[in-house]
């Protein structure tokens, strides 16, 4: 529960509504609780910090002025959505973000009637926002509709799509775009759009004569009117750099500073009274009131439970095994050292994806595009097209955004660029949004695709080896966090394409594992006397290993931490009818739903894909399988 004594006036607030109840002149101080409890609750919890410490003002001020949840208000990305979940009603309850049974980590429409849209990924709030304030207009309802978007959102394609369609219709929507500028996404922003907006400088007496004028004017489509906006647009395009929004048909107000809580609330209600589609420019810092989080605005992006008073501390211990993501960040600065043709991109992954340390060794091949994954492909596309070995390093979930470039502009014309694919399968608390669930499905259905996944750590990095030196589009798809321990080999050999790995005969059922699943499938063939094959390849698979099994064995279990439709085991049945080959297999992986927020362990768990949940299902479908003598059972590896 919430000091009363520390923080009287947030106390008091359970609600928008409650907020509301407060004089004007005490929000500068609401905010200051809301701050403070803010840096209180996720140094308790943990999760995205910075960002919502910069929209602090401007997430009291929208639901002080707003009648929420009346009016709607869109986040985009969802990182700066903390403040606003504790004005409306999980004040309580938010230091249980990202935690099993606890608050969603970004705005999720089923936990609560103020989160108006479901996000994860970046630069949606505008085309939704258009959507409700379309259908609103069309019901006769005359609610208001704000779209707040930043965090480096606005360097997306999508945002320009529907800017462009929101500033061309008719009759004209009224919406609210704010950009929340805090120069960052999760590393700094980057591209033309940034510098533009850096030389932005604020202009009310032209906002003011801009209004005055549409009244005096009256019809808009009039020639005087007409007239008075191109002089207007080349006037102001002399002081702002606004000219792109105006163009596109929104009137441009700003910048303002968005933590001075006494001029966002006044340019809130200007733009509040106003038709038609507008945009406000509002600047925040990153972090703000904490300091450790404003002089580090990447390592405060989201955080781990720290001390308040200390900030983020290292713990002393034992030497840190390292993650997947680390294996593929010093393979590839060891392969760029031998391979010049290779280049790095990744759309605004740098950090999540272990691109730090080559970005800095070898910054003429590295390539932050920005949160634009459409285009990170397509440019991949290119660079192959003239003889580069492009490298694209993205999550599994932000593939998804780029899918059709995949199909389209890499697979369809063979080119060859590598995928280095993270959080494959269950990544845990942030959520469906974040979850690399369905890669396998929609990778192994792409002719032309040659798709690994690695059992551990050395593994991880033969295949990546193996896809750069593959002549085509390769994906290797690995999971967040760390493997079994796994010494790794400092070479960049590949593996032989389409070779599976038996790493354990036995005999009655065989238990084809294929990636993450590897460890936990082999605890279960040591107990019960399986035989256990490390698949490696998805796609090839290995046609001929899997029919020799199938020849001496009574069934198959497919196990993978990708959902069953369509996936890695739906390969081997296929292949198994192709070949008009009988056989009971069994498919072991993700539900076909959408699995909620809790750690990875507690979803492989639900999901019945750790060591007891395949052990259970083997003993379902094969209860004699546990009468296997084990001990006599050989081991095998190569």
């Amino acid at each position: 529960m919430i000091d009363s004594t520390r923080h009287p006036r947030l106390a008091r607030i359970d609600s928008p509504a409650r907020l509301r109840e407060f004089d004007e002149a005490e929000l500068p101080a609401i905010a200051d609780e809301l701050r403070a409890y803010l840096i209180e609750s996720v140094g308790r919890s943990g999760g995205h910090f910075g960002a919502g410490l910069g929209v602090v003002e401007l997430t009291t001020a929208l639901h002080y002025l707003y009648d929420t949840p009346r009016d709607r208000i869109v986040w985009d990305v969802g990182h700066q959505a903390y403040p606003h979940k504790i004005l409306t009603g999980r004040r309580d309850s938010i230091h249980t973000v990202k935690q099993k049974d606890g608050v969603a980590p970004f705005p999720k429409r089923e936990e609560s009637e103020y989160d108006t849209f479901g996000v994860g990924h970046s630069s949606t709030s505008i085309s939704a926002a258009l959507g409700m304030a379309i259908a609103s207009a069309r019901a006769g309802d005359d609610r208001r509709v704000v779209a707040v978007i930043g965090d480096g959102a606005m360097t997306a394609g999508m945002a320009y799509e529907a800017l462009n369609h929101a500033g061309g219709m008719e009759p004209e929507p009224d919406i609210l775009v704010i950009l929340n500028d805090n120069r960052m996404s999760i590393s700094e922003n980057v591209g033309g759009l940034t510098k533009m907006l850096g030389r932005a400088t604020g202009s009310q007496t032209l906002n003011a004569l801009r209004e005055g004028g549409k009244k005096l004017l009256g019809d808009r489509n009039g020639p005087p009117a007409r007239f008075v906006r191109r002089w207007e647009e080349h006037w102001k395009g002399m002081l702002l750099p606004s000219t792109l929004f105006e163009e596109m048909g929104f009137h441009y107000t700003g910048p303002i500073d968005g933590n001075d809580m006494k001029a966002l609330v006044s340019a809130l209600k200007v733009v509040r009274g106003l038709k038609g589609p507008q945009f406000l420019h509002v600047i925040t810092t990153k972090g703000k009131g904490y300091e450790l989080a404003e002089g580090d605005q990447i390592g405060y992006h989201a955080v781990s439970p720290f001390d308040p008073d200390q900030g983020v501390v290292k713990k002393p211990g034992a030497v840190k095994k390292p993650t997947y993501t680390d294996v593929f960040g010093d393979w590839l600065c060891d392969m760029a050292a031998a391979e010049p043709k290779l280049m790095g991109i990744t759309p605004a992954m740098r950090e999540g994806s272990g691109l730090v340390r080559y970005s800095k060794e070898y910054p003429e091949r590295y390539f932050d595009v920005a949160i634009a994954e459409q285009h990170a492909v397509t440019l991949a596309a290119g660079m192959a097209c003239e003889g580069a070995k492009p490298v694209v390093a993205i999550y599994s979930t932000f593939l998804q955004r780029g899918y059709d470039q995949l199909v389209h502009d890499v697979a369809i014309q063979g080119l060859d660029v590598l995928f280095a694919i993270d959080r494959g399968g269950v990544v845990g608390p942030d959520g469906a949004t974040h979850a690399g669930n369905l890669d396998l499905s929609f990778l192994r259905c792409v002719p032309n695709m040659m798709v690994m996944a690695p059992a551990d750590e050395n593994e991880c990095r033969q295949m990546l080896s193996t896809g750069f030196r593959f002549e085509g589009p390769a994906a290797v798809r690995y999971p967040r966090g760390s493997g079994p321990g796994t010494a790794i080999d400092a070479s960049l050999d590949p593996l032989p394409i389409g070779k599976a790995q038996l790493r354990r005969q036995g005999t009655g059922i065989a238990l084809l594992a294929f990636g993450a699943t590897v460890p936990a499938a082999e605890a279960v063939g040591a107990e019960l006397g399986l035989t256990v094959v490390n698949m490696r390849f998805v796609k090839p698979l290995d046609r001929d290993l899997v029919l020799e099994l199938a020849r001496t064995h009574e069934g198959f279990v497919t196990t993978e931490d990708n959902v069953v439709a369509g996936g890695a085991g739906s390969g081997v049945s296929e292949l198994l009818a192709a070949e008009r080959v009988l056989l009971p297999v069994l498919h072991l992986g993700l539900p076909d739903a959408f699995q909620h927020h809790a750690s990875r362990e507690d979803l492989l768990a639900e999901a019945g894909i750790d060591a007891a949940g395949i052990r259970a299902a083997v003993l379902e479908r094969w209860p004699q399988a546990g009468q296997a003598d084990a001990a006599g059972a050989r081991s095998a590896a190569g």
